[in-house]
C-alpha cells in the first residue's frame, strides 16, 4: 500500500514557514519507495536563490541550497510520518523528524524536529 491511497496525504508542494512565522521556501514532498522525501523547490527571498549549502556534510558541501533533499526516509505509522531526518540548511543540523497534518486542517502540516525530548514544531502552509 502506498501513502498515496489515504484520503490526505502529506505529499505536495508547502511552504516552511520557520519559527518567527517567515516564508523560507517551498518543499515538494513527494513518495519514494514507500517512503517520504522533501525537496526545496523554491527559496522565497530573491537574495537567496543561488546559496550554497556551506554548513552540509559530504557531497552535499557546496551545492545550491535549492534543490537539496532535506526530508528523507520518514514512514506512515497509522497517525504520523517518522523515522526519519530533517535537515536545517541553515543551522547545517540534522533532526529526527515527525509530519502530520493539523487535524481537521489538510492544508497545515505540522513539522516537527526533535533531539531526545527537546523540540521544535514548525506549520507549513500548503501550496494550492
Amino acid at each position: 500500500m502506498t501513502f498515496m491511497t489515504f484520503a490526505q496525504s502529506v505529499t505536495g508542494k508547502w511552504i516552511n514557514v520557520d519559527e518567527n512565522g517567515l516564508e523560507k521556501s517551498v518543499i515538494h514532498i513527494y513518495e519514494e519507495s514507500e517512503k517520504i522525501y522533501g525537496k526545496i523547490i523554491d527559496i522565497l527571498d530573491p537574495n537567496d536563490q543561488d546559496a550554497l549549502c556551506d554548513k552540509c556534510l559530504d557531497d552535499e558541501y557546496n551545492q545550491p541550497i535549492l534543490g537539496l533533499n532535506i526530508i528523507k526516509d520518514l514512514s506512515y505509522d497509522g497517525a504520523f510520518y517518522r523515522g526519519g531526518t530533517i535537515f536545517d540548511p541553515e543551522k547545517g543540523k540534522t533532526y529526527k523528524c515527525r509530519l502530520a497534518l493539523e487535524k481537521g486542517n489538510p492544508d497545515v502540516l505540522e513539522v516537527r524536529s526533535y533531539v531526545a525530548f527537546m523540540y521544535e514544531t514548525q506549520y507549513w502552509k500548503r501550496v494550492k
